[in-house]
């Protein structure tokens, strides 16, 4: 069924959309704000070349509804937001940085009512031209305006939930020997291809940039690319989603050859339904949300004044033990974890 702007915005349970077309660059802004029941609505910008603007209008609502979830899980005091730039091609150079700065205006003009960070498409040195019209972005050092880039905190955190799963479906977190496969080593993919490697996994890897997957497996030497069409016939203990969402699915799931999936991508499951389907099969799943929160985690400290690197290291590293609470409670009661992540989410909405 095609979605329009219209039904979009009128079946959404959030609190509204923001948009903007921007006439100079023929670009759609979408600022989706879901629930400030928390704090300040709070999530990245992705930029990306959509089919239609209301699919990229979708997208914001779908990232915005995990932010929620997500800023809810790690018991952080924000609410959830994202915004989506739909470009018509890749911009760059003064282009993109006209577009940016009028984005910027536009979050500057909510007085406070969004803030935003790195996603896809975006990049740190995106954030600092962003600054330069508001106040409301984190991931820029207000007094040395040097920029920090979240994807080694997010992959710190998916190496820690992935410990927690591994304990869960094998009963030791050690992860030598466990063959993962990573598909998409970008800013998240690559520092926890190294994470891993360094505790003893096998690596596979997959990228639609077939060249930067296969340069990633020279440097970390005694590990394999694989194109990216072929990749889910390949057998692995995990596998981590780690670019793209809604890579699971009911065409996806019947082929993978997995005990669980552990990855960076939002939104990792296409449907609902997604979560009940990998576990019949006996795959175990941890939340996206919850897994992929290393990033948030350290620019939300970072916003509330706690720039200590041991202390946001640490707090990072406990989403093992809430993910391993989650995946205790799943297993006593033979449901998807998806479930149990859920009732603790709505517990700290004050919704159930």
């Amino acid at each position: 069924m095609t979605v329009s702007l219209k039904s979009l915005i009128e079946g959404w349970e959030g609190i509204g959309v923001v948009s903007r077309y921007d006439q100079p660059t023929g670009s759609w802004i979408f600022i989706a704000l879901h629930d400030d029941t928390l704090g300040m609505p709070t999530g990245g910008t992705r930029m990306k070349v959509y089919p239609s603007p209301a699919l990229a209008l979708q997208d914001a609502m779908r990232l915005a509804a995990g932010m929620t979830a997500k800023w809810a899980a790690v018991d952080l005091d924000f609410g959830g937001g994202k915004g989506v730039i739909a470009v018509p091609h890749i911009l760059e150079g003064e282009e993109r940085h006209g577009l940016l700065l009028r984005y910027g205006q536009l979050i500057e003009s909510l007085n406070g009512s969004f803030g935003t960070g790195v996603d896809m498409g975006t990049t740190p040195e995106d954030m600092r031209v962003i600054k330069q019209a508001t106040s409301r972005v984190h991931g820029v050092d207000p007094e040395t305006g040097q920029t920090i880039d979240p994807g080694p905190f997010t992959a710190r955190g998916v190496f820690a939930g992935m410990r927690a799963v591994v304990r869960q479906a094998f009963g030791t977190d050690d992860l030598t020997g466990r063959v993962v496969h990573i598909q998409g080593v970008g800013d998240v993919g690559a520092p926890l291809a190294r994470m891993l490697k360094q505790a003893g996994a096998r690596i596979v890897l997959s990228d639609l940039d077939t060249r930067r997957a296969e340069s990633l497996a020279e440097a970390l030497g005694n590990t394999e690319a694989f194109e990216p069409h072929t990749a889910l016939e390949a057998p692995c203990d995990v596998y981590a989603p780690c670019a793209v969402g809604a890579t699971l699915n009911a065409e996806t799931i019947p082929e993978l050859k997995c005990r669980a999936v552990v990855g960076s991508a939002n939104n990792q499951l296409a449907t609902r339904e997604d979560a009940d389907r990998l576990h019949e099969r006996g795959i175990l799943y941890g939340p996206d949300y919850i897994v992929n929160a290393g990033g948030a985690i350290a620019f939300g400290l970072r916003g509330r004044g706690i720039v200590d690197e041991q202390a946001i290291a640490q707090r990072i590293d406990g989403i093992d033990t809430s993910l391993t609470e989650i995946l205790k409670e799943s297993s006593a009661s033979n449901e998807s974890p998806v479930y149990a992540a859920t009732r603790v989410v709505e517990r700290k909405l004050g919704k159930k």
